[in-house]
């Protein structure tokens, strides 16, 4: 993508109603737009980022058996009913009549994924079963104060595994464990396992992941020597006290939910009648679990915690663009020519072998405006083209995270991203 072309350009001051990091990094950077509290735009650059997300979760639950369906947004209150929850959620759900008809906006899936389900297996070979989707949720959140991280329109992956036995449940709900571990790993995020209250939505606990950064909205209790962690909410220790799991001393952190997992157990089976025929010919309620993680509040806890007093800094899994070239501008214009032939030719290269590049092709733009834009939108490599560098048919080399540049051979710079794209 040429710099020129793109949708969504750099301010030089953060919207003054935004208080979080999260909402002013990525409206600066224009990776998102806010149309009003709690729902955001997002701009071709935080789309890119945010499908990098989806990309990710979506790959580690295939990996463990998941299929991915897509369920509507638009809910009928007949199946809330069935549970009790159209009224135990009518603060939190957005809900209307429409042509006599009450309706709401999904804040959650488990009524009709139930539904669904009970329409299509009978018997014990029919499961288990695990199900996913990815998809917009909506909750009428009061404190929508947070940008991407506390939303009233959000991206949501949500997962229901449907079982006989809570022994399979628990088996899976390991391999889930370890699948969001994964995922937070891959989008450069350190989540910690923290055991939970069940909340408004399902059972009494749940686990939470959990990562931690000063400007978190949770306080957790954590152990650095054994990874015990528990939520405040639930909590019966305090800092400072002996951890229950190794004795030592446990430290008070804040920090941001990025995901939760929950053993539902059979409630909603009860509650819909969702069962099954055993291999003894009785009748058996579906034991379930679900499994939220939010890419679009994954993408906002990335910005809290990947980024310094310059801008963002990606990590490479999820950054819109592996690589963002920098032209800079000679006085000649035979030079400047020169400049951009050697550019182009890396860009095109580049592009041809499959990196996702951004190249800075502004002719108006100071050296110092495209360095603090490069800066702010925090590509995981800088490679800078000018006359000082072709003077040694050379490219200037520059990681994000990483204070020092260094120059390497205009021959050699395709292969050499390209290698390093792929470690």
């Amino acid at each position: 993508m040429r710099y020129s072309l793109l949708f969504g350009k750099t301010r030089k001051t953060a919207p003054h109603d935004e208080e979080s990091a999260n909402a002013r990094l990525l409206t600066r950077a224009g990776f998102i737009e806010k149309m009003m509290a709690g729902a955001y735009a997002y701009l071709p650059l935080g789309f890119r980022v945010l499908n990098n997300i989806k990309r990710i979760v979506r790959e580690e639950m295939d990996a463990i058996g998941g299929q991915e369906l897509l369920m509507p947004a638009l809910q009928s209150k007949e199946f809330w009913a069935e549970t009790g929850r159209w009224e135990k959620l009518r603060d939190v759900m957005y809900q209307f009549k429409s042509r006599g008809k009450e309706l709401g906006l999904a804040t959650t899936h488990e009524e009709p994924i139930v539904h669904i389900v009970r329409q299509h297996i009978s018997s014990y070979k029919d499961l288990p079963l695990y199900l996913y989707q990815v998809q917009d949720k909506f909750r009428n959140e009061p404190r929508a104060k947070a940008g991407l991280l506390r939303g009233r329109e959000f991206s949501m992956k949500d997962l229901y595994s449907f079982h006989r036995t809570t022994e399979d449940l628990e088996d899976f709900y390991k391999k889930a464990t370890e699948a969001y571990k994964k995922i937070f790993k891959r989008c450069g995020l350190d989540a910690i396992v923290t055991q939970a209250s069940g909340g408004a939505f399902t059972t009494e606990f749940s686990h939470e992941f959990q990562v931690i950064t000063a400007s978190g909205e949770d306080t957790i209790y954590f152990c650095a020597a054994c990874g015990w962690c528990q939520n405040k909410e639930i909590a019966k220790v305090k800092a400072g006290d002996k951890c229950p799991a190794c004795g030592k001393k446990i430290a008070e952190k804040k920090s941001i939910e990025a995901g939760n997992i929950f053993k539902l157990g059979t409630k909603y089976s009860h509650d819909m009648k969702l069962m099954y025929t055993d291999d003894d010919g009785k009748r058996k309620e579906v034991i379930m679990g679900c499994y939220g993680i939010g890419p679009s509040r994954i993408m906002g806890a990335i910005a809290e915690v990947c980024h310094d007093d310059k801008g963002l800094v990606w990590p490479r899994a999820v950054a819109p663009f592996s690589a963002h070239i920098l032209t800079i501008n000679a006085k000649d214009d035979a030079m400047n020519s020169e400049i951009v032939a050697a550019a182009s030719s890396i860009y095109d290269k580049l592009s041809k072998g499959g990196v996702e590049v951004l190249w800075d092709d502004r002719t108006e733009a100071s050296a110092g405006e495209k360095l603090n834009d490069a800066d702010l939108l925090g590509a995981p490599l800088r490679l800078i083209v000018s006359e000082k560098t072709l003077k040694d048919n050379a490219v200037e080399w520059k990681a994000r995270h990483e204070d020092k540049a260094s120059m390497v051979e205009l021959r050699d710079i395709v292969k050499k991203v390209e290698a390093w794209v792929r470690e």
